[in-house]
Order: C-alpha cells, then structure tokens, then sequence
C-alpha cells in the first residue's frame, strides 16, 4: 500500500468519527428540543466555525510539517470530545432539554470545534495529493478523496442515527474518544513528506494558458519569509488573482454554499417529519452509497480535459434535483433528488480542488485551500441563522394555516413538511438561475480559456476564447 494510501485510510477513520458526532448531535439536539431554530443555529455556528478557521488552518498547512497537522487536528478533536463528555456527565438530563440552557449549547460547542478540528486534516489531504500524486492523476486521486468522504458519510450516517435511537449520547462519546485515540496512534507510526519528489516537481508544470512566469511573479508582491507568523492573506490574495477567473470560480462556490446553507439548517428536521430517527440515520447512510459512487466514477474515469465544465455540469444537475424532489411529501422522492445531489457531489468538489491544484505552486495551496475554504462557507452561516426563523415564522405557517393552504394546498399538499418544502424548491430555482447565469459571465470565459488553452497544449487564453 502507498503512503498515499495509508494516509487516506487513516484520515478517513477521523473523519468517520468527526461526521458521526456531528450528525448525532444534531439528531439528539432536535429530538430533546425538538426546535428548528435550534438546528439551524448549530449548522450557523459550524459554518462561522469553518469560514472563520480556513484562513488559519490554511497557513498552519503551509508553514508546519504535515505529520504534525494532522496530528494536531486528531489531537484537538480528542481533546474537546473528552470536554464535551464532562459537560454531560456534570449536568442532570433536563439541562440538555431546552435551547435556552447553557450546558446544551457548552456541550453543542465542545462538539462542533472538536468535529471541524478535522478540517485541517481535509487542507492538508489536498497538499498531499500534489505531494504524492503525479499531476496526470491527481483528479483521480481526488476522486478516491471523495469516495473516502461518501465511506465517512455512510458509515457516520448509520451509526449516528442507531447509536442516538438505541445507546444515547454517552456511549456516543465513547466511541468518538476511543477511535479518536486509535487514529492518533497510528498516525504517529506513518512517514509523512512535506514536499513533491525532485522528477515529481519537475513534471508539475503550469498549461500554457497562464505561464508560470505570471504566477510567480504575483506570488512575489508578498515574499515568503520563512517562519513568519500570522496569516499570509496578502500573498495567498496575489496567487489566487493571478489566475484568470479564480476569483470568480471562488465566489460562485461561495453562492452555491449560501443557498446549500437552507438545506444544511432543514434536511434533518425535514426528513424526521417524515420518518424516525433510525429509519432517517439508516437513510443517510444508503444515500452516502451516492458520495461513493460519484468518487469512484472520478477516480476511474477523472473530470476530462476541462473540469470547470463538468463542475458547471454536475451543478445543473444538482439544482434540477432540488426542485424536483421537495414537489411531495415523499420519502422516495427525497431519496431520488438527494441521491442525485450527493453523488454529483464529489466531481464538482473534485474539479475545483484539480484546477487549484493545477495552477497554484505547491508551497502556497494550503493557504488557497484555506481561503477558498473560508471565503466559500462565509455565506453559509448567514443562511443557516436567518432561514430557521423564516421558516419557522413563514414557509411552516403559510401552509399550515395561511393563505398557502388554499393557494398551494390542493396540489402541493399542506402542514410544516410542506412548508419546508415548498422552501427548497424556491432555494433550487434560484440556484439553478444562477448557474445558468454565472456561465454567462466574464470570469467564467476567462476560467473557460484557461480550460480549452491546458487542453490544447498549446494556445492562449485570448486563442482559446476566440
């Protein structure tokens, strides 16, 4: 087995565990509180969580070796596990029944921070790629990144719901702290590079689109001072400006996570309307059945000559899924429309990580990661606090006892199901207009160029645009 390899298997154990306890404490947050507020609230907090740390994760990548940051990342996840194991035990089970009590929200806390403690692990796993992987390969390699995701979302998926239905919350804890422990242990045993082979680093050439001489000398306005502390944003701003479009590409991801935030803040509480909490964790993980083969169909058959295509490609898609399948309340359409969207999943995540990848110099993609990280979910956390109140307060109200139970009712069907649903789908169509919209821009032609120029081999990106 490769390094490559191992270093896959032993990140996808941590982030079975992180997704398993995030999942399981949403489940049990709503089942004690049963409040939609609540539950968007926490998916709030974990994306201001996320957008926030990228930036930071991102230099820490870059700046230390990268056995030492996936060690910390496991390390920081045991340790907050084990705080949120006190919180629990020191507090009597009516503190955790209400979303105004302080312990719940102490123990949502030590959770969350301790689950997207494993985002540093995620940065550091798409270095590693360009470290280990020759650059014909790496959208494959990144397609195994994706498949190991859907295994993590599977395997979490069903544990989380079985554990919360049948052992609770603390035998949840358990199970997060001793495979946590068990990760760091043979972490420490592996034999981590921090830097591309010689004949490697000299394969890795920039497509004639953007001459390297041009990367480079964007990259210099900021020079690299060994050791400097703090957050290089300056330096990481000049590499992403120096490719054509990158920004754009960026911000589009950015939309996309503003409204992917309605659906992050109201599936759960939607799908448990439906069905139980066993039946809704044994869903998710059939349904993660879809990461795994959307990585898989990227890891045998990569993105393409151009896969800013295939990620404009698979987002249609998606979108089209999400309109169709909050149309009734049913659970096969849910599980149709969010098959779709989650094996489509990994190739738009996989095209955009191969295109940084492609164009950013090695020593610099943990500060690119880090920042399209942060700049992508900053949206999410303004949907995830705004659209629980305007669901429950609007959408669940309006066709329950407004005038949507006689407007929409008759053939869309009524109650707070349907007001969640009839939310998704106004969050789809303005997703798809989007997309369709966004092809239509400057910063997508340029991208475009970049695509058409790295396929060819040998024009410009004017030439490619013409």
């Amino acid at each position: 087995m490769s390094i490559f390899h191992r270093i896959l298997a032993n990140s996808l154990v941590a982030s079975v565990v992180n997704t398993f306890v995030w999942f399981a404490v949403t489940f049990w947050v709503y089942l004690e509180t049963r409040s939609v507020i609540a539950t968007s609230v926490m998916a709030g907090i974990y994306a201001v969580t996320v957008a926030l740390s990228g930036f930071a994760l991102g230099t820490i990548v870059d700046r230390y070796p990268k056995k030492a940051a996936m060690l910390a990342s496991s390390l920081a996840s045991l340790g907050l596990y084990a705080v949120a194991a006190g919180v629990y035990a020191g507090h009597p089970p009516s503190a955790f029944r209400s979303a105004a009590n302080w312990p719940l929200w102490a123990f949502v806390l030590c959770t969350l921070i301790g689950a997207i403690a494993g985002n540093l692990r995620g940065i550091t796993l798409s270095t590693l790629v360009t470290t280990l992987v020759p650059a014909d390969m790496r959208d494959r390699a990144n397609g195994l990144v994706g498949t190991a995701n859907g295994v993590a979302f599977l395997a979490a998926s069903i544990f989380s719901g079985l554990a919360i239905g049948y052992l609770g919350v603390t035998w949840m804890l358990v199970l997060a702290t001793g495979l946590t422990a068990l990760v760091v242990v043979d972490l420490v045993r592996l034999t981590i590079p921090d830097a591309p082979a010689a004949d490697e680093a000299a394969g890795d050439v920039v497509p004639p689109a953007i001459h390297p001489s041009v990367i480079h000398a964007a990259v210099e306005v900021v020079p690299e001072v060994p050791g400097r502390p703090g957050i290089d944003l300056r330096g990481t701003i000049a590499a992403v400006r120096a490719v054509p479009g990158l920004f754009g590409l960026i911000f589009f991801q950015t939309f996309n996570n503003f409204l992917g935030g309605v659906f992050m803040a109201l599936m759960d509480a939607y799908g448990l309307l439906l069905v139980s909490v066993q039946v809704w964790g044994a869903l998710w993980g059939a349904l993660s059945l879809a990461f795994i083969v959307g990585g898989l169909a990227v890891a045998r058959f990569g993105l393409g000559a151009r896969p800013l295509r295939a990620l404009f490609a698979a987002n249609i898609a998606m979108w089209a899924a999400c309109i169709a399948f909050p149309l009734r309340a049913s659970i096969v359409l849910l599980t149709a429309g969010m098959f779709v969207w989650l094996s489509l999943a990994p190739v738009a995540e996989a095209a955009e990580q191969t295109i940084l990848q492609k164009v950013v110099s090695p020593e610099r993609q943990g500060r690119v990661f880090g920042f399209a990280q942060s700049v992508e979910q900053a949206a999410t956390p303004i949907t995830a606090f705004l659209i629980g109140p305007i669901a429950e307060f609007v959408f669940i109200p309006y066709m329950t006892t407004g005038a949507g139970v006689a407007q929409l009712g008759p053939w869309f069907g009524t109650g707070p199901d349907r007001g969640l649903g009839l939310l998704f789908v106004v969050v789809g169509c303005l997703g798809l207009a989007v997309t369709v919209g966004a092809m239509r821009t400057r910063a997508y032609r340029a991208l475009s160029a970049y695509d058409t120029a790295g396929a060819a081999g040998n024009s410009t990106p004017a030439e490619a645009a013409a």
